[in-house]
């Protein structure tokens, strides 16, 4: 189940994005409007529900959240932008992966989900 989280989850809302892969979300960040979709199989499904929101492409960078220990990791197929200097599934800018590590802890972060 993909969210649109705009402010501050609730541990329901970041339990239901975790119920697809169970011990990790996959999220998709738009650094420009502070907002995240998560959940789902695939970062292109939460990329798709910020489009349609009205994010801009150049905006949304892909990553994967873990609340169980509260990391982060910057690699997704939707983070291959030459365009943007960024040839690597890996988000190669540091600025960059600290926006979307500062966005991800504010609205999903802190939280420590029961395991099923």
């Amino acid at each position: 189940m993909v969210l649109i989280i705009k402010e501050r989850a609730t541990l329901e809302q970041v339990e239901q994005m975790l119920q697809t892969l169970g011990i990790y979300i996959k999220i998709a960040v738009d650094i420009e409007r502070g907002m995240l979709a998560g959940g789902g199989e695939k970062h292109a499904y939460c990329e798709a529900a910020l489009l349609e929101d009205g994010s801009k492409q150049r905006d949304i960078w892909g990553a994967d959240w873990t609340p169980f220990n509260q990391s982060i990791a910057y690699e997704s197929i939707i983070n291959i932008r030459p365009s943007q200097n960024n040839r690597s599934m890996v988000i190669q800018n540091s600025e960059i992966r600290e926006r979307v590590k500062q966005i991800a802890q504010e609205l999903i972060g802190g939280y420590e989900p029961e395991i099923r």
